[in-house]
């Protein structure tokens, strides 16, 4: 029976690929897909917590940055989402670009990180960055929202 290389892997199921399919196989060993699939959306919760925590106190007028593990926790998380993120796009052979959903995904993550960036800038005033914080949260919903449904419509069309 001839696998379906457009099929998205299963939680239950392998995602490993057809000998000679090209598609490097970083599924063997100790991280699984479902492994990495589960490092990515526990990192995905806490960049989203973390946001969430320092946009609140920065518009509740609370200096976070005073924090140390505030202004660093954030980076070292995001970058093992994003290592998280193109580990699980190799072992499914799915790329922005060649997926809708996904491209829709990664274009929403930039307007995240401008907005997020915006929100929790010092200088400028509470209402913009109050705006910016929503609009963040917003498409970070949409973001969540793409995931889950692997539709950029969000399955609506």
């Amino acid at each position: 029976m001839a696998k379906n290389m457009n099929a998205w892997p299963s939680v239950a199921g392998s995602a490993k690929q057809p000998e000679g399919s090209g598609v490097a196989e970083l599924h063997t060993g100790p991280m699984d897909y479902l492994s990495v699939r589960t490092v990515h959306i526990a990192t995905a919760c806490t960049s989203i917590a973390l946001f969430t925590a320092r946009g609140a106190m920065q518009l509740g007028g609370i200096d976070w940055r005073r924090w140390r593990w505030l202004r660093i926790a954030p980076h070292l998380n995001d970058t093992l989402l994003l290592a998280a993120a193109i580990t699980l796009a190799v072992m499914s052979g799915q790329y922005p670009l060649a997926q809708g959903w996904l491209t829709a995904k990664v274009v929403a993550l930039f307007v995240y990180v401008g907005l997020g960036s915006v929100a929790l800038r010092r200088g400028l005033p509470a209402p913009a960055r109050g705006v910016a914080f929503i609009a963040a949260l917003a498409s970070v919903g949409y973001i969540v929202g793409v995931a889950l449904t692997r539709s950029a419509t969000l399955g609506l069309v």
